[in-house]
Formats: C-alpha cells, sequence, structure tokens
C-alpha cells in the first residue's frame, strides 16, 4: 500500500498518496483522451522517441493529436495539456495548485523544500517566499542594477577580446558565464570567476550533471534505475555533495566577513518572517541557495542564447532593436536602471524567443478538489496535467496561423491587450509562479542592450538549431560572428518647414 501524506494545500478532503499519480487513478474518463498510436506492452509509448528529446518529442505528437493527449512510458500514465483554453483553466488559483511531479521532484535530493521543489503541503515554501520576496522589489532591483552592469562589462571584455583575434563566441557558454555571475555576485556577494576560466566552472558542471540525471530518471522503469544508472547515480551523488559543499563555504564565508549589503544571502541568514517571527533553518538555507544559484542563472542564460540566436538570424529585426538602444540610451556610457525599461522592442525580442522557446518549457498542475476541466475531461482531487508551454505558445488560436515563425510584433501594447489571459506562461503560473521572474527580465533586456549597441551579430548559414534539454532547454553549439558596430547617428529634428496654401508636406526628421 501506498505511503500516504496530508497536503492541507491542496484542498479538503483525505491524504492524497504520496509519490508519483498515475493519470489512471486521477482521470475517470482517461479513455476519451486521445494517445499516440503503436502502443507497445509495458513499454507504452516509446516507439520513435528519444531519451535525449522528451519535451520536443511530446511537441511534435501534440501537434498530432491535439490540445489534449496522454502518454504511458514503462507503466506510467502522463496526461499533457497546451490548448489555450484548457490551460487558461488550469490557471485558476481557487481549483488548481502546482504539481511537484517528474523531474522537479527528482531534483529534491539537491533542492529539497527549496522554492522551486518544494511541495504544496511544506511550511518552508510560504515562509522563505515570504522573507525573500521584498529581495526582488523595485528598491532592491535597483540596488542590484550596478552588479549587472559590471558583470555585463566582463563580458564584452571576454568578447572584445575574441573579436580581435577573430574567433566566434560560445553563445551558451558566455551566457551560463554571465547569468551565473550575476545571481552569485547580486544575491550572494560571490564572485566564481567565470570569465577567467577556459572550462565551465564546477558548479556549472555540478549543476548540468543534477539536471541531465534528473530528466535521464524518467527515461527508464523507477525499479530498474538502480541497475541501468548505476554509474550515472554515483555521479550525481558527487555532483550533489560538490554543490553542497559549495553552498556550505558560500554561507560560512558570509558568517565570517559578517553582515553583507542586504542581499538575498542577508535576508536568507538574518530577516524573520514578519508575522510569526520564524527563521530559514541553515538546511533550508542551503537549499534556497542551491535553488536561487540554478535556477537564477540556467533559464536566463537560455533565454538569452534564443534570443542571440534570433537575433543573428534576422538582420532587420536586429537592427530595429539596435536602433532603439541608440535612440534611448544615446551616449551614455551605463545606462541607469529606469532606462532599461525604456528599451520596448528589445523586450519584445526577448518575450519572443520565451514565446517559441521557454527555456522552462513546461509545468504541472494539480486539481485541489473534483472538477471538470474545462467542462469536458473530469479530474478527481489530485490529479494533475503537464502544461506544455511551447506548444501553448504556439496554439493557432492565439497566436495565427504562422505562430511558428519570429515576430517581436507579436508583443507590442495592442497585440498584447488583444490576446486572452494566461496564454504567455514563460514563468508558470500562479502563486509559485517564478520568484524572480522580474529580476531575470531586466538583466536579460539589459544585456541585449549592451549587446546590440556593441556588436554586429552574424549568424553561421550552416547552422540549423538544435536544442539541448536538462529540464530547461539551451540551443547546443551555437556561435555568433562579432562585428565592430558603428552606432547610428542620434535622430535629427528638422525644423518644420512652412507648408504653401496647396498644402505642401512639413519636413520631419529621420526618427524610425
Amino acid at each position: 500500500m501506498a505511503e500516504t501524506v496530508t497536503q492541507p494545500g491542496t484542498g479538503p478532503g483525505g491524504p492524497l498518496p504520496k509519490g508519483f499519480r498515475g493519470a489512471e487513478h486521477g482521470w475517470p474518463e482517461l479513455h476519451r483522451i486521445p494517445h499516440p498510436p503503436r502502443r507497445l506492452p509495458l513499454l507504452g509509448d516509446v516507439l520513435g522517441v528519444d531519451r535525449r528529446t522528451p519535451l520536443q518529442d511530446s511537441m511534435r505528437i501534440a501537434e498530432q493529436l491535439g490540445p489534449i493527449f496522454r502518454r504511458r512510458a514503462f507503466g506510467n500514465e502522463f496526461v499533457f495539456v497546451w490548448g489555450a483554453e484548457l490551460a487558461a483553466d488550469m490557471a485558476d488559483e481557487s481549483r488548481f495548485a502546482k504539481h511537484v511531479g517528474l523531474g522537479v521532484a527528482n531534483l529534491r535530493p539537491v533542492a529539497g523544500d527549496g522554492l522551486f521543489t518544494a511541495y504544496n503541503h511544506e511550511p518552508n515554501w510560504q515562509l522563505a517566499h515570504d522573507v525573500l520576496a521584498p529581495g526582488f522589489s523595485r528598491e532592491a532591483m535597483e540596488g542590484y542594477h550596478a552588479m549587472m552592469l559590471a558583470v555585463a562589462g566582463r563580458l564584452t571584455d571576454h568578447w572584445d577580446r575574441e573579436l580581435a583575434a577573430g574567433r566566434w563566441v560560445d553563445v551558451p557558454g558566455d551566457m551560463t558565464k554571465l547569468t551565473l555571475e550575476t545571481i552569485a555576485r547580486t544575491g550572494f556577494g560571490h564572485d566564481f570567476g567565470s570569465f577567467e576560466r577556459d572550462r565551465p566552472h564546477p558548479f556549472v558542471t555540478s549543476m548540468i550533471g543534477t539536471l541531465t540525471y534528473a530528466q535521464r530518471l524518467n527515461s527508464v522503469p523507477a525499479p530498474l534505475a538502480p541497475l541501468m544508472l548505476r554509474q550515472a547515480s554515483r555521479r550525481n551523488a558527487a555532483d550533489i555533495d560538490h554543490l553542497n559543499r559549495t553552498v556550505d563555504d558560500l554561507v560560512a564565508e558570509r558568517r565570517r566577513t559578517g553582515r553583507g549589503e542586504g542581499d538575498l544571502l542577508d535576508r536568507m541568514l538574518e530577516t524573520s518572517h514578519p508575522e510569526t517571527g520564524e527563521r530559514l533553518s541553515a538546511e533550508n538555507v542551503r537549499r534556497q541557495v542551491i535553488t536561487f544559484l540554478v535556477a537564477g542563472h540556467e533559464t536566463t542564460s537560455g533565454a538569452l542564447s534564443f534570443a542571440l540566436y534570433y537575433l543573428a538570424l534576422h538582420p532587420a529585426i536586429a537592427a530595429k532593436a539596435a536602433a532603439e538602444v541608440d535612440r534611448v540610451w544615446g551616449d551614455t556610457p551605463a545606462p541607469g536602471y529606469d532606462q532599461v525599461a525604456r528599451l520596448r522592442y528589445v523586450r519584445r525580442v526577448l518575450d519572443e524567443s520565451l514565446r517559441l522557446w521557454p527555456t522552462a518549457p513546461a509545468f504541472a498542475r494539480e486539481a485541489r478538489e473534483d472538477t471538470v476541466l474545462a467542462g469536458r475531461h473530469p479530474m478527481r482531487r489530485g490529479a494533475w496535467a503537464l502544461v506544455l508551454t511551447p506548444m501553448l505558445h504556439r496554439d493557432p488560436e492565439v497566436w495565427g496561423p504562422d505562430a511558428g515563425s519570429f515576430d517581436p510584433d507579436r508583443f507590442d501594447a495592442k497585440a498584447a491587450r488583444g490576446r486572452a489571459p494566461h496564454t504567455f506562461k514563460p514563468f508558470g503560473t500562479g502563486a509559485r509562479a517564478c520568484i524572480g521572474r522580474q529580476f531575470a527580465l531586466h538583466e536579460a533586456t539589459l544585456v541585449l542592450g549592451l549587446l546590440l549597441r556593441r556588436y554586429g551579430l552574424g549568424a553561421d548559414p550552416d547552422y540549423r538549431l538544435r536544442v539541448t534539454e536538462r529540464l530547461t532547454l539551451m540551443p547546443e553549439g551555437l556561435r555568433l560572428r562579432l562585428e565592430h558596430r558603428i552606432p547610428a547617428p542620434a535622430p535629427v529634428t528638422v525644423p518644420e518647414a512652412p507648408t504653401s496654401e496647396s498644402g505642401g508636406c512639413p519636413v520631419h526628421g529621420t526618427g524610425d
């Protein structure tokens, strides 16, 4: 008999089964939901799929089967949702909550009850959220801005050297260095020295190892995992040990040196809950630091990498974005905090990249109580489904018949106002959506602006986008050729010429 645990955060009723809950237990009319053809006994829907690309396989199957479908693998049945109407219904916080399942639960050995991996019933999630939320206020973000600029300067120094040497730049590798240093410095006052290394920092290597292992666990039958992944399991244990030791050293250094400058680590160590007076335990501090270091840089590096890929692929869009940077920032060597938000077209580029390839590509939702999804699919309390964000973002009923093409103008103000809510979800949804989303968007917009102002981006004509999956998404092997860019002159406004009685045209400046 399965163990049970009471989950008061998910609605009334008795205890829910602990651990994996297959769709057959929560969807009374599961037979109405389509699945791929050629299902094999015991193995399930495994024909034609690749264990290295489960998300992209699911996207392909979604195109064939429609807005809700199911897949079986090694005896476990899963329901996937991507239709806009269904996803919007699952965003209803009164009826649905975050479900920690699949690869996310596989990260609990390292992240435990951190913000991303905590179960809804675990009290440390709400405690940490309330303690850390002020760390992402406008005041806090303004304080981080100068450090973001400093780290971006290390990136441009590195790219200047690569350009001078005639070398192509490793976009995913360099964006990973940038975002790791940014979250480490702004959040924890630590410098990993990433740009001074020829190889990735060991923390990054261990992080990628744990993410990859978490995904691999879903590709083998659970009873056989200890045998089939014996060597990988040993490597994963070593990776977790390295992550823990790195963070323990970081925290110990802070305790020795005293108070920092009010960053996230200070809040974790010194701030009590404003109402209960509770403080985070030492173990939970470690888990939260790991959560922020991993989630705080892995997804943002992917978002920047995809954005640079599309900018290099579309020179006219890159030119328009660069012209906006020239116009808004002018000659200022260090743009101010408020100037970043004024890069509206650059932000559209970023949003459109996140639409096509949201780097956290799925989120799971579970029913708080017995309900009917979109009035058609009964669900029992605790039943859950995985929302495929890249497919939600490609739903032609929302985004049109060209939903697969790159067009930043989908996010101009008029188009955004005309779209239904809950159709753009790169940071998840509801109370458990990413706490650092404004941090990530500010950082990414700032960096894109700095790079567009400084460089022309040349694409490799032979490169074809390949997406690496390790719970998060990243363009594989993306390299760009840099060019020196001479900014366009600032728009000159010519005084309006007098018009003739016959209605001659006034002369205007050369703004875009």
